[in-house]
């Protein structure tokens, strides 16, 4: 077996894109928000996120989903769960999928069957919950990445060294005899 660099697998570009804008923009501004403001309706701005971002999350809940701004004890799990599990996961991803590490096979494999979850208990309370999306498609929309990565991802990490090839007869090193 040998690595394939990066540069050989540019279908993992998506995934560093993926983990780049969850771990610079969801998890710790979008989600962190909802952990520092708990009442959208009377708070103080607090020092991160930035104002104009609190704005934006709570503009996106008073206009599509209004279950971001109600909060509830399970909504809020799986914000600690992201902020906590998923923010240093996507870290560790975007390290080993530009280095190549096939150690983040595991760890990739047990996010996936969590956000899956987390994603579809979610759009379940946004259609029958108690503050139902007034447009569902719009939300589901919104959360479609959150459903296909993890199914991508269990796609890309079926293999047990998914960074790696076998090395063929062609690339294998010739010995000159003298």
């Amino acid at each position: 077996m040998e690595p394939v660099p990066l540069r050989k697998r540019p279908y993992d570009l998506v995934f560093l894109v993926f983990f780049v804008i969850n771990v610079t923009f969801i998890t710790y501004i979008v989600d962190l928000e909802t952990l520092v403001i708990a009442d959208p309706k009377n708070f103080t701005y607090p020092v991160w996120p930035p104002p104009p971002l609190v704005d934006l999350v709570h503009w996106y809940g008073e206009t599509f989903d209004p279950l971001l701004l109600a909060r509830p004890p399970f909504w809020q799990m799986t914000i600690w769960i992201d902020v906590i599990f998923f923010g240093p996961f996507y870290v560790a991803a975007i390290y080993a999928f530009i280095r190549g590490r096939n150690w983040i096979r595991v760890p990739a494999l047990v996010w996936s069957g969590t956000m899956m979850a987390n994603v579809l208990i979610i759009l379940m309370d946004e259609r029958y919950g108690v503050t139902p999306a007034p447009n569902l498609l719009i939300v589901f929309l919104f959360n479609l990445p959150w459903l296909a990565f993890p199914f991508l991802m269990i796609a890309r990490m079926w293999r047990d060294r998914p960074f790696e090839r076998k090395v063929t007869a062609a690339a294998a090193p010739v010995s000159v005899a003298a």
